[in-house]
C-alpha cells in the first residue's frame, strides 16, 4: 500500500459527518479521490494525454483526474453538478498553476456540457478527450430510465463538442465478485431500499458501459481493466471516505445517520488488517469511444 493511501486523518465528531457539507467535501478530496488515481493514469497512457490534448472532464470533481492531465502537459476544462468539489478544483488547479498550459489556464463551472466555460473552451478549438471517471454505478438494476437518459443527453453533448475521432472514456466499476467494496455499498442500497434484495443489486452490469455508450451516438473502441483498491489508514477514515462519495445519502435519508455509519463498520470489520489499516482490493473497467 502506497503512502498516500494511508495518510492519517484527525477523527471528526460523529454528529458533524452529516451536517458539515463542507467537512464531506474535504473528506472526499483528501481520502477518497485519490483510490481511483489508478484509473486515470490508465486511461491516460493509453490515450496518450498530453501536450496538444484538449481534455474536458464531465463530473471532475475536486479536480484531481484534471491535475494529473494538466501535469501530462494537456489543457484541461472540467465541470461538475456539486459546487464545493468544484471550488476545491479551482483551488488545487490554480496552487498547481496549470503546469499543462500557462497560456490556457484550466476552465472550470458548475453544471454539464452547456456550461459557459465549455463553450469558450471549445471555441477556441474542439476538445480531443472527453472523460466521466465518476463510476456510473447509478445504471445498476432498478435506475430510472431517466438517469441513464440524463447520462447518455450528456454524454452526446459532449461529444458534439469533441473533435471528429476524438475519445470519450467512460468507466464503471468492474465485476461484483472483483470488487471487495460492493459489499459495502450493498449495505447502502439495503437500507435505502429494504425490498432490494443482494440478487436485484449490482454495482454496474457487463455491458451497461456500451448500451450508454450506444444511446449516446458514440462507437466503442476498445476497453480495459484497472485494479483500483481502496486503502484507508484506519477505520474513521474509511467511513468517512465510502460516506463522502454519495452513494449512502439515500440510506441516511431512509434511515439513521447513525445507523448507516454503524452498519458500514460492521460491512467493513473483514476488511480491516491487523495494523487497523482497512484494505478493499476492486477492479474498475473504462470504455473509449470514438465521436
Amino acid at each position: 500500500m502506497t503512502s498516500t493511501l494511508v495518510r492519517r486523518h484527525r477523527p471528526r465528531p460523529a454528529s458533524s459527518w452529516t451536517t458539515d457539507a463542507h467537512a464531506r467535501t474535504r473528506d472526499w478530496a483528501e481520502i477518497q479521490e485519490r483510490m481511483l488515481v489508478p484509473l486515470y493514469e490508465a486511461v491516460y497512457e493509453r490515450l496518450d494525454v498530453g501536450a496538444g490534448t484538449r481534455l474536458l472532464g464531465l463530473g471532475c470533481g475536486s479536480g484531481l483526474a484534471l491535475l494529473i492531465a494538466a501535469a501530462r502537459g494537456a489543457a484541461v476544462c472540467g465541470v461538475d453538478t456539486d459546487e464545493r468539489r468544484l471550488d476545491l478544483a479551482r483551488d488545487r488547479l490554480t496552487a498547481a498553476g496549470t503546469p499543462g498550459d500557462r497560456a490556457r489556464p484550466a476552465r472550470l463551472g458548475l453544471g454539464g456540457p452547456e456550461s459557459p466555460c465549455v463553450r469558450e473552451a471549445a471555441a477556441d478549438a474542439a476538445f480531443t478527450v472527453v472523460t466521466a471517471f465518476e463510476p456510473l454505478s447509478a445504471l445498476g438494476a432498478g435506475s430510472p430510465g431517466a438517469t441513464v437518459s440524463a447520462a447518455a443527453s450528456t454524454l452526446a453533448a459532449a461529444a458534439a463538442r469533441t473533435e471528429r475521432g476524438g475519445a470519450v472514456v467512460l468507466a464503471g466499476w468492474g465485476p461484483p465478485e472483483r470488487c471487495a467494496t460492493s459489499g459495502v455499498l450493498r449495505v447502502g442500497a439495503r437500507l435505502a431500499d429494504p425490498m432490494c434484495s443482494p440478487a436485484r443489486w449490482r454495482l454496474c452490469g457487463r455491458d451497461d458501459l456500451e448500451e450508454l455508450a450506444a444511446r449516446a451516438g458514440l462507437r466503442p473502441d476498445g476497453s480495459g481493466r484497472v485494479a483500483c483498491p481502496f486503502g484507508y489508514a484506519d477505520m474513521d477514515s474509511a467511513v468517512r471516505g465510502l460516506l463522502s462519495t454519495g452513494l449512502f445519502d439515500a440510506a441516511e435519508r431512509a434511515t439513521d445517520p447513525t445507523q448507516v455509519r454503524k452498519e458500514i463498520t460492521e460491512a467493513l470489520h473483514p476488511h480491516q488488517r491487523a495494523d487497523g489499516t482497512v484494505w478493499m482490493p476492486n477492479v474498475f473497467r473504462y470504455l473509449i469511444c470514438r465521436v
